[in-house]
């Protein structure tokens, strides 16, 4: 058996973009680190809980600190995060209990359940994360608190 020897049409982009990657391979990648993301941040709000222990000035002074309008845009990035990796999560729950995966036929290339149930499925997750995002920037930066 000869070795194949395969042309790098796509230069740096295909070593960037990870060549023939499809969009559900950047959601998977993307809904890990939103899984990182979200597990960071309760680890930072269970660190900042901790001021309670130490009395009702060291609380006071931990939320005089998250009142910086800083933390509004973090707060709105977690919001983002958790608004992605929830519906993608649905998503995914959805494919792997078949519900979004079709009947069974031969594995040809395109595979055709992948490209008539799954990317529809992709693209309705993806739209409400879009509604949401929209109406959570709303609610976080021209909210009433």
């Amino acid at each position: 058996m000869a070795n194949k020897q395969f042309d790098n049409h796509l230069g740096i982009v295909g070593w960037l973009g990870g060549g023939r990657w499809g969009v559900e391979r950047y959601l998977y990648i993307l809904h890990r680190l939103t899984g990182l993301g979200l597990l960071l941040f309760f680890m930072m709000h269970i660190f900042a809980s901790t001021a309670r222990i130490w009395g009702p000035e060291s609380w006071a002074a931990a939320m005089a600190i998250l009142k910086n309008p800083v933390f509004k845009l973090g707060e709105f990035c977690v919001f983002v995060i958790f608004a992605f990796h929830a519906l993608n999560g649905i998503r995914l729950i959805f494919i792997e209990l078949g519900l979004a995966v079709g009947k069974a036929e031969e594995p040809v290339f395109p595979y055709k359940s992948s490209l008539n149930n799954q990317k529809p499925l992709m693209v309705i997750a993806m739209v409400l994360v879009a509604i949401l995002i929209v109406a959570g920037g709303y609610n976080t930066f021209f909210g009433s608190h």
